[in-house]
């Protein structure tokens, strides 16, 4: 089933947050945060800092810590040992095996076969080019810790046309991210401070932690539209969560996801009965939501899968309805932007 391309709007380029709210002098957690009821539509306005004001004691956060890695790398391109280019854009997509990455190889045509030469100690070969995606599968000269070093060392974060500036890594971290393997932010999770979590914990808000490693969300050729069944990603979710949720719902409590990678991986751990694996769920409408009662979320932009997902939450109309309002009043999209509550 297709992502549907009903959920559109137009969005003023002014409301793209280029940069990260602590360059604009806001503290992380002091976002704006748009509340949004599930069952009447209606909106509330505050700051991100106030959202123990919205979550009762009981209530459970799941929160991904999967941490970003700098995802974007530049290698010299090679076939049957000539050079054909100096300087190709490569972008990592999924971890496949140890040695092992899909990847997007930014407009240059290689074959299977062809080598990338990223520095005198790491290359890799094209060893597959998937069906009917750009993506290839590269298999490096290194593995596992060695390979993520040498990422660490070449790389840097992805960013799209409306970030101006090449902010360093750590402005894409949560501060809680923990486990490297995201190629683009887990954003929902950006405005928490530990100064919120520990006043959430004060309250009797329960945090519990998985991990989702986001894929690319963006092949940069608006022709090849990147569907969730086309974005596998990689899942985990400790057994001692998954217990922690069964008695927050048993026990009437709210589970509420910090992100829609969240209620992808639990609502696939739901459907599959798998706590980790590879998910390629596409989560709409018409999708019977059974582990996830709320959404801590940022805003997406015009046509994105993600407001499909929103759409098992809350009515496309009234999704509308608040998106045009927080446009109205200035919300800033992205990840370096405002937050949307849905409860």
């Amino acid at each position: 089933m297709a992502a549907t391309a009903a959920i559109d709007f137009s969005l003023p380029e002014n409301l793209n947050a280029f940069q990260p709210p602590e360059r604009r002098g806001i503290r992380r957690d002091h976002v704006k945060m748009m509340v949004l009821d599930r069952k009447t539509g209606k909106t509330m306005h505050n700051l991100f800092f106030h959202l123990g004001d919205y979550l009762q004691k009981g209530d459970l956060l799941i929160l991904n810590n999967s941490r970003t890695i700098p995802a974007v790398m530049y290698a010299q391109w090679r076939r049957d040992g000539i050079l054909l280019d100096a300087n190709v854009e490569i972008r990592l997509a999924r971890r496949c095996g140890e040695d092992r990455w899909e990847a997007l190889v930014v407009t240059a045509p290689v074959n299977v076969n062809d080598t990338l030469h990223f520095s005198p100690n790491l290359s890799a070969n094209i060893v597959d080019k998937k069906d009917q995606s750009p993506l290839k599968e590269l298999l490096f000269s290194q593995k596992n810790a060695e390979l993520m070093d040498s990422i660490y060392a070449l790389g840097e974060p992805v960013r799209y046309e409306y970030i101006s500036y090449p902010w360093n890594l750590d402005y894409y971290q949560t501060v809680f991210a923990s486990h490297p393997g995201s190629v683009e932010m887990p954003s929902a999770g950006r405005a928490f401070s530990w100064e919120l979590l520990f006043q959430l914990k004060q309250k009797g808000v329960q945090l519990g932690f998985i991990q989702l490693h986001t894929g690319l969300s963006y092949l940069l050729d608006d022709s090849l539209p990147l569907t969730p069944e086309d974005n596998a990603e990689e899942y985990h979710i400790p057994a001692a969560v998954m217990e922690q949720i069964i008695r927050t719902k048993s026990s009437g409590n709210r589970v509420i996801a910090v992100g829609t990678t969240v209620v992808r991986a639990l609502e696939s751990a739901a459907k599959y009965g798998v706590l980790s694996g590879i998910t390629n769920l596409y989560i709409h409408h018409l999708f019977p939501l059974k582990m996830v009662d709320g959404i801590i979320t940022g805003f997406h932009e015009p046509k994105a899968s993600h407001l499909d997902m929103l759409s098992a939450f809350v009515s496309e109309h009234d999704l509308l309805t608040a998106y045009h309002e927080a446009i109205l009043t200035g919300y800033l999209w992205h990840e370096f932007g405002d937050m949307n509550l849905i409860l």
